[in-house]
């Protein structure tokens, strides 16, 4: 026997108890350690790429703000000084003269005036540092000339001609239409064999009087902001690129240009169409997450998958006065800062892997030192077993095994002791632990009576007090609303009439009276308000009576025997469970059918009376809930659930209701246990089994009564209640 009992339990050697835990916590320690650390990193990584990309994003706008701003003040200056007189707009020579030294000074392009006539002239640097004079006439074609310059900015001879319009150009058009400094769009030209993309700026200028003159404009070249963007620390690993909100690149720092070449004419790309891979994913990315780059309003950092490893992007919108709105994107891979972590780790999984080894090791020893003690042990208890009682252990190296030892030659000396006495006192224990095990179960019964009532009416009592609170707090707003619904009512009246009386005594043509009573629609106003005067009214109506029935219900002042109505709480009760009566989306509504009968007032405890309405009438609509599951909304229909709720006198000294419905009913086995406590056949957490059980107390034990039930099954089930209408020896309150 005793072999079958521990062949069930799996058993494991001590040497692997020993071993296997003290493996696991070095490991579980040290892989923890290496874990956090590594998480720890990651965490660095993200704060180190976030500050960088904050850091970068900061210089690249202060770049932007700084670059961007130059030629709007080349502009103002030029048109302060023509609008103050000190440029005459005639004298074209002087002008381009004048443009070639601002040339010297502020890192732009172009600097040029265009006329209302046609005219215009202008300083260029095409290469970056020849400053070139353009001067051009109103007269097509060929009406312009380009000019060599000497160190002083005097034309020296014609380097070649051209034709051009002003009034075909965007930098003077835009403005022109826009009347205010505003950019052009970004357009792209070449010259002798160089390439460029340019954002140019325009400003319209006039004279003394406020007269249009014309335009003045300043270019500059956008492969600068790629320089700019290329000489960042953080473009020796990531990405930094700016686009406008169309995703059409203005400058990356990447070695590819933002444009392709096509026949020696600049075409200008979309960041998704990026030749370098990098810029072209996180674009895409970037629109897939962020629904495109227009809906970009606000700074969004990311992380961002491509080929496997992670991508910290930032994208920040920048915005100037005169009406640049572009997308400043920065990106870190995570693999810079990764590589050491990485290495660090590695490391630490070094030293897990020995560290386990050697615990291994001493663990074996250990284990070995520990069990020859145990082994001999278990010879010793397998032969007392056997019947030998006479056995006698040596003592070991080990302190607490000695200990161990010494209780286990102890208890085999006593272990014959005990026996003989053991078989003396069986048969008198079997006697008192059968005794006991009777009176046990007869208090464990009684105590989870009395506990189960105990929590019953805890429950009821706090629900009691819960719902009486509620009524009360609503019940005065809503008398203050009933109240003054009346009053109000009459002040609209009065207004109508007034209004009425104005229209008839003094009917007007007023065009805005006549606008402000279309807009109102005061006919239909004047018909809708006295419907919502109407409709307000029901429903605080509504909310009364149903503030009326929760303090019916709750009866939190009646703790004594008090003669009430009792049809008053069977409609307090319904009214409480009408949202499970009324129509569901998988059945109809429940019909509840009254016949009430001419009851006098019944002395009773009210509030546990409503109790035990509200338990019966609640197992109806389950047991009905039950039955229309397995039934189509058409078969229930055609055949609804029913409750039906009788009430009557008998005998003259006996009220009775009888609630009965056309459920499934309840089997005979289930209905002889109906008010035993814990019963239920409902499932587990949808009833206690203490409902009926403290219901069938309230009516036999606290009023006297009877709590009968009449069930067939498939027809359905009725609860009968019978309650003296004068209760012996009580005092009303």
């Amino acid at each position: 026997m005793k072999g079958r009992n521990f062949s069930k339990v799996q058993a494991f050697p001590l040497q692997m108890v020993l071993i296997v835990p003290f493996v696991l916590q070095i490991f579980g320690a040290v892989g923890l350690v290496g874990y956090l650390s590594f998480k720890n990193g990651q965490k660095t990584v993200q704060e180190l790429a976030e500050r960088l990309m904050d850091q970068t994003n900061n210089k690249v706008e202060q770049h932007l703000d700084a670059y961007l701003s130059i030629p709007h003040r080349v502009n103002q200056i030029n048109a302060a000084a023509i609008e103050m007189g000190l440029l005459d707009v005639r004298d074209r020579q002087t002008i381009s003269k004048y443009f070639w030294h601002l040339m010297q000074a502020y890192d732009v392009s172009y600097i040029a005036i265009g006329l209302i006539t046609g005219e215009g002239t202008g300083a260029a640097r095409y290469d970056g540092k020849t400053v070139t004079i353009d001067d051009w006439s109103a007269k097509l074609p060929n009406n312009g000339k380009n000019y060599a310059t000497d160190n002083q900015g005097n034309r020296i001879r014609v380097n070649n001609t051209f034709s051009y319009n002003n009034f075909n150009q965007s930098w003077y058009t835009e403005p022109i239409k826009a009347g205010k400094p505003i950019w052009s769009r970004i357009y792209s030209w070449n010259k002798d064999n160089d390439l460029y993309i340019t954002a140019a700026t325009g400003r319209p200028i006039y004279d003394a009087q406020k007269r249009l003159l014309g335009m003045v404009g300043a270019d500059i070249h956008l492969l600068k902001l790629s320089q700019f963007l290329r000489r960042l620390e953080v473009s020796r690993s990531g990405q930094v690129f700016i686009v406008e909100r169309n995703g059409m690149l203005i400058a990356n720092s990447s070695n590819q240009t933002p444009f392709s070449v096509l026949n020696h004419q600049i075409h200008r790309l979309k960041a998704t169409h990026s030749p370098d891979p990098v810029v072209k994913e996180i674009a895409k990315q970037i629109q897939q997450n962020l629904q495109g780059f227009e809906s970009i309003t606000e700074a969004k950092k990311l992380q961002l998958e491509w080929q496997g490893e992670r991508n910290y992007v930032y994208v920040n919108p920048w915005r100037d006065q005169y009406g640049l709105d572009w997308l400043v994107v920065v990106s870190v891979p995570e693999k810079v800062f990764m590589s050491k972590i990485k290495a660090h780790t590695q490391i630490t999984i070094a030293l897990c892997l020995g560290a386990l080894a050697i615990a291994v090791l001493i663990g074996y020893f250990t284990s070995v030192w520990i069990t020859l003690p145990i082994l001999r042990m278990n010879l010793a208890s397998q032969a007392i077993a056997s019947g030998k009682l006479d056995q006698k252990i040596n003592f070991s190296h080990i302190q607490e095994l000695n200990i161990l030892t010494q209780s286990f030659n102890y208890m085999a000396g006593k272990l014959s002791e005990f026996f003989t006495a053991l078989e003396a006192s069986k048969a008198e224990l079997e006697d008192r632990v059968e005794q006991r095990t009777a009176d046990l179960t007869t208090a464990l019964t009684e105590l989870q009576r009395t506990q189960a009532q105990v929590i019953q009416g805890e429950k009821m009592s706090s629900l009691g007090q819960l719902v009486a609170g509620v009524a009360h707090e609503i019940n005065n707003p809503v008398n203050f609303i009933y109240g003054n619904i009346t009053h109000l009512n009459a002040y609209t009246q009065d207004l109508l009439r007034m209004i009425h009386l104005y229209q008839e005594r003094h009917p007007s043509d007023d065009p805005e009276v006549q606008a402000l009573a279309t807009e109102i629609d005061l006919d239909f106003l004047v018909e809708d308000l006295q419907k919502i005067l109407s409709s307000m009214n029901m429903g605080t109506e509504r909310i009364r009576s149903i503030v009326l029935s929760l303090r019916n219900f709750s009866r939190i002042d009646e703790a004594e025997f008090k003669a009430v109505d009792i049809h008053e709480g069977i409609e307090s009760t319904l009214l409480i469970l009408q949202h499970r009566l009324k129509d569901q989306p998988e059945r109809p509504a429940i019909e509840v059918i009254r016949d009430y009968g001419n009851l006098p007032l019944i002395e009773c405890y009210a509030g546990q009376l409503n109790q035990v309405l509200m338990n019966i009438l609640v197992n109806a609509i389950d047991a009905l809930d039950e039955l229309n599951i397995k039934r189509t909304y058409e078969e229930i229909k055609a055949n609804p659930s029913r409750i039906t709720i009788r009430t009557s006198v008998n005998d003259t000294q006996w009220m009775e209701i009888a609630i009965a419905d056309n459920g499934p009913g309840i089997p005979e086995q289930s209905k002889n246990r109906i008010f035993d406590p814990f019963f239920t056949t409902k499932p587990v957490g949808k009833g206690t089994g203490m409902g009926m059980a403290i219901s069938y107390q309230i009516i036999t034990q606290k009023h006297s009564g009877k709590l009968e039930c009449f069930s067939t099954v498939g027809q359905g089930s009725e609860f009968r209640i019978q309650v003296p209408i004068r209760q012996k020896n009580s005092v009303l309150v």
